[in-house]
């Protein structure tokens, strides 16, 4: 069997990067057949929702390195912007990370002043979170980004198209999330089903 290694580990320098990546052989280029498997893995899909994540997510990545933020931030930012008033409970269980991972990047859009937090009337120990016009900004910044792209793909396809990406997309999310923001856009999603 053969084996083609594509990362390398080299330990002899401390302070130099220890992998180096070099060039795949012509045949590595091939895809691996899908053996053992029946045709029964969608690779197809797996690897176009893979660079089609990817590319989503990768013109706003250029955006917020000029602000130092990353992935996290913009989740972050998305989810507050989009419901005011999210509470940081909530937000956890939205974006399934740790209060460690979270309390880094909430520190430092509250510390550069994209984000507000403030007490609940009903329960001062709430923390609900608030964008502030410098964080509405930058989140519709983003999220016109992410529309050019949507748009552009959703052009290359019939105007029914739309409406079946979408159901296809809701399909693929666990419906057995007890999560507040997936009720919300469930609801929503009901509600214009009714209409």
């Amino acid at each position: 069997m053969r084996v083609d290694r594509f990362v390398t580990l080299n330990p002899r320098y401390v302070n130099m990067p220890d992998i180096n990546f070099v060039s795949p052989s012509q045949d590595a280029a091939e895809p691996r057949p899908a053996a053992g498997d029946g045709g029964n893995l969608r690779w197809d899909i797996i690897e176009l929702l893979f660079f089609a994540y990817r590319d989503f997510v990768g013109d706003p990545d250029q955006e917020l390195e000029a602000f130092g933020f990353g992935r996290a931030h913009h989740r972050v930012m998305h989810f507050v912007y989009r419901y005011p008033g999210l509470k940081v409970a909530d937000l956890l269980d939205v974006l399934r990370i740790t209060k460690q991972s979270l309390g880094r990047v909430l520190k430092q859009l509250l510390d550069e002043g994209y984000i507000v937090q403030k007490t609940g009337d009903n329960d001062r120990r709430q923390r609900l979170l608030y964008a502030t016009p410098k964080g509405e900004a930058l989140v519709q910044k983003l999220a016109g980004l992410q529309t050019t792209r949507i748009t552009k793909a959703l052009a290359e396809m019939g105007p029914q198209d739309a409406e079946t990406v979408k159901r296809f997309l809701r399909a693929m999310i666990d419906r057995d999330d007890p999560d507040k923001v997936l009720e919300t856009i469930f609801a929503s999603v009901n509600q214009d089903a009714k209409e």
